[in-house]
Formats: C-alpha cells, structure tokens, sequence
C-alpha cells in the first residue's frame, strides 16, 4: 500500500503532493449539479460579473473535495480506518475556473487510539495551494490509522 502508517506518521512530517489539478468550469458546474448547490456565485456568469470577484466561484466544498483526495496516495491509502472529521476548513483565497491547486500536509500531533489496539489517530493539517502561491484552503482533520505492527506481513514462498 502507498499510504504511510501510524507509526511513520511522525509530527513536524511535511508531505509535498506530487499531484496538481487545473480546475475547470466543468468541474464547477458537475459538482454545484451534482450537491444540488445552485448558488449564482458559482453558476451564473452574468450574476457574478458583479460580484466582488467579478467572475464565478468554484465551489468550496469541491475544493476541500479535492484537496483531501490528493492526498489520499502519499498518506492514507490502504493504512486508513477512517476520516474521524474535520476539526477546522479556511478558505483564505477565492478559486476561479483555470487555477492549478497543489497540495502540502503536515503532520500536527498523533496520539495512540484509547479503544483499538490496531491504531492511532493522526492530526493533518492540508493546504491547497494555487498557482500564485496563496493558500485557498487550510483543512486541520484526524484519521483513525492502522499501525505497521499490526499488519501480517507477506510470507516469501
């Protein structure tokens, strides 16, 4: 598995996404469709031109979306148990249809689970960060995550 362990999961561990993504209009308009968003800030161009950013919004939500989902590779993929919430969502900086969202994770804390013995619980904090360098999101989540040393390993034939 990709993603990394409770135990490899150390605090002050910075974890620089590989992966970016161009967001689209197409993107925008899926999602405002698909959560039933049907807000004219993100949908309706002639209501947005005069607005304070004069142009469409991509939605927040798909951006907190896509801002955890790069990070699932690097950090999470197939040594999760589950997303425990987000403790804390920022959205510093607008996105607009074209911006390229890269991702940064630090790890902030860890502590060992109180009810499992398989697991930890991890403190992230994302940043999705755009093509100007502002910070467009700032997430703080924890994460129920398997520990190495519970995990039988492969036996060589």
């Amino acid at each position: 598995m990709p993603g990394l362990y409770f135990e490899e999961l150390e605090p002050g561990l910075v974890v620089e996404h590989a992966t970016r993504r161009t967001v689209t209009e197409t993107d925008n308009i899926l999602f405002c469709s698909m959560t039933l968003n049907l807000a004219p800030l993100h949908l309706d161009a002639e209501y947005s031109k005069d607005s304070i950013y004069g142009q469409r919004l991509v939605n927040s939500l798909y951006i907190l979306g896509l801002v955890t989902g790069i990070t699932v590779p690097d950090t999470t993929q197939g040594t999760t148990l589950g997303n425990l919430g987000f403790q804390e969502v920022k959205f510093p900086k607008p996105v607009f249809h074209g911006d390229t969202i890269r991702v940064r994770t630090e790890i902030v804390s860890k502590r060992e689970s109180k009810s499992r013995d398989d697991s930890g619980i991890v403190y992230f904090r994302h940043y999705g960060i755009n093509q100007r360098d502002e910070i467009v999101c700032d997430a703080a989540r924890a994460g129920l995550m398997l520990k190495r040393s519970t995990v039988d390993e492969p036996v060589n034939a």
